[in-house]
C-alpha cells in the first residue's frame, strides 16, 4: 500500500516497450503535469494530479474488489453491501487502495506521454487521498542511459598500431628462480610443523647460499623430468603471464580512451549497483580469509560510507565501460553463438554445482558478448569457439 508522503516502489514495469506503445495511444487522466530533470543524477521527477472523478472511479473499483473477497456473517460471499465494506475497512484505507490503483494505472501512460524512458520502477510520493478531491503525486526514476560514441574503429586502429612484445628480462627471471627456492624452504618448514607465518619469516631470512639448488631432484619433485625442462617452463610461463598482463593493460588503455571520447549519461542507481557489487566481492574475499567486513573496516580505520565513497570513481568507469561495450555490440550486431554459450554454461555449472543455468545464462551471454566486442576492437579474428578448442587439447 502507499503510505502518506513516503517514497514507495510501485510494482510497475513502465519500461516495457509494448506497454509504452499502448500508453502512447491512450489518453491519460492526469492533469497539472510538470517534469523536472536532474542532470547530475540522470533522473526525472514527474509531478501530476489525478482528478477527483478519476480517483472516485478507482475508489468504486477498490470497494468492488473488496466485496469479492470479504466474508461477513449474514451475507453470501461477494454480496456484502458497499456501505458495510466501507464501515469495516474505513474510508481512509479504501482511499489508500484507490490511490494505489490510480497511480498504477496512470504512471506508465504518464511517463510514455512525456516521452520519458526509464530503467527502474518509479519511487512515488503522494498527498493524503481524500474523497471528492484530486490526488497529487510525484514519481521519480532513473532515465535510460544516453550514449554518444566516438569513431571507435579509428581509435581502436590507432591502439592496434602500438605493437610491443614484452620480454622477460634476465633480472626478472633470476628473481623468480630465487623466489621458487625460498618457497621450497617455506613449504619444507611448514611441513615440519612450523607455524605458517614463522615459516614465511624464516624463509625470507634464509641465507641465499644455503637455499636448495634447482637441480634434477628439485625439478622432479614438482613434476618435471629434468632441470632443463623445468627452467624452460618457468621462463615460458613468465613470458605468457607477462604477455597476458600487457594485453590486459592495452585493453584498459583502449577502454579508457574510448570512455574519454564518449559522452555517457546514466542514472546514479547504476553506479550504486556497481558499488554494491564491489562491496559484495570484498565481503566474500574477506570471509574466505576468515575476516568480516566490519573487522576489516576497523583495521583500515574507515567507515562503510567512506569506503563506498572511495569506490565511486572506479564504479563510474565500470558502468561507462559496460554501456560503451553494449552499445558497440548492438551497432556491430555482435552476439555469441548458441553452442559457445552452452559450452560456457556447462563449464560454469561444473565449477558451481547447483547453480540454475537459466539464471546464470544472462551473465554468461553478457561476458561472452563483451569479450567478442573487445576482440573486435583489437582486430582479433579468433572466435570464442577457437578458445574452447585449445582448452580441450
Amino acid at each position: 500500500m502507499i503510505s502518506r508522503n513516503t517514497p514507495q516502489p510501485l510494482r510497475l514495469d513502465v519500461t516495457d516497450s509494448a506497454r509504452y506503445t499502448r500508453a502512447m495511444n491512450t489518453k491519460g487522466n492526469t492533469q497539472k503535469t510538470s517534469v523536472t530533470r536532474d542532470e547530475e543524477r540522470w533522473e526525472v521527477e514527474v509531478a501530476a494530479e489525478i482528478p477527483p472523478e478519476s480517483l472516485h472511479q478507482h475508489r468504486e473499483s477498490a470497494v468492488h474488489e473488496l466485496q469479492k473477497t470479504t466474508k461477513m456473517d449474514g451475507f453470501r460471499p461477494g454480496k456484502v453491501p458497499r456501505e458495510k465494506i466501507v464501515e469495516m475497512y474505513g474510508e481512509e484505507a479504501i482511499m489508500r487502495r484507490a490511490a494505489e490503483r490510480a497511480i498504477q494505472a496512470e504512471i506508465p501512460e504518464l511517463f510514455a506521454k512525456e516521452g520519458l524512458f526509464i530503467i527502474e520502477t518509479p519511487k512515488v510520493t503522494i498527498d493524503a487521498p481524500l474523497p471528492g478531491k484530486g490526488l497529487s503525486f510525484k514519481a521519480r526514476a532513473g532515465l535510460a542511459p544516453s550514449i554518444e560514441l566516438p569513431d571507435y574503429t579509428a581509435i581502436a586502429e590507432e591502439h592496434r598500431k602500438k605493437k610491443e612484445v614484452p620480454a622477460v628480462t634476465d633480472a626478472e627471471y633470476e628473481e623468480a628462480l630465487l623466489h621458487l627456492r625460498r618457497e621450497r624452504v617455506r613449504i619444507d618448514k611448514m611441513e615440519s610443523g612450523i607455524d605458517a607465518q614463522k615459516a614465511a619469516e624464516e624463509a625470507r631470512a634464509f641465507p641465499t647460499a644455503d637455499l636448495p639448488a634447482l637441480d634434477e631432484s628439485f625439478a622432479q619433485s614438482v613434476g618435471y623430468e629434468s632441470a632443463e625442462k623445468f627452467l624452460q617452463a618457468v621462463r615460458s610461463n613468465m613470458q605468457k603471464e607477462k604477455e597476458m598482463r600487457e594485453a590486459q593493460m592495452k585493453r584498459n588503455v583502449l577502454l579508457d580512451d574510448l570512455v574519454k571520447h564518449s559522452t555517457i549519461h546514466y542514472p546514479v542507481v547504476m553506479r550504486e549497483y556497481e558499488i554494491n557489487d564491489l562491496e559484495a566481492r570484498l565481503s566474500e574475499d574477506l570471509a574466505q580469509a576468515g575476516m568480516s567486513l566490519d573487522h576489516y573496516l576497523t583495521e583500515v580505520k574507515k567507515t562503510r560510507e567512506a569506503l563506498r565513497k572511495d569506490w565511486e570513481a572506479s564504479a563510474d568507469t565500470r558502468v561507462k565501460v559496460r554501456l560503451l561495450l553494449s552499445e558497440i555490440a548492438r551497432r556491430e550486431k555482435i552476439e555469441p553463438a548458441p553452442e559457445v554459450v552452452t559450452h560456457e554454461l556447462e563449464h560454469a555449472i561444473a565449477h558451481y554445482p547447483g547453480v540454475d543455468s537459466e539464471q546464470l545464462r544472462p551473465s554468461v551471454v553478457h561476458a561472452l558478448r563483451n569479450e567478442m566486442t573487445l576482440r573486435f576492437l583489437e582486430g582479433n579474428t579468433d572466435s570464442l569457439a577457437h578458445d574452447h578448442e585449445h582448452e580441450e587439447e
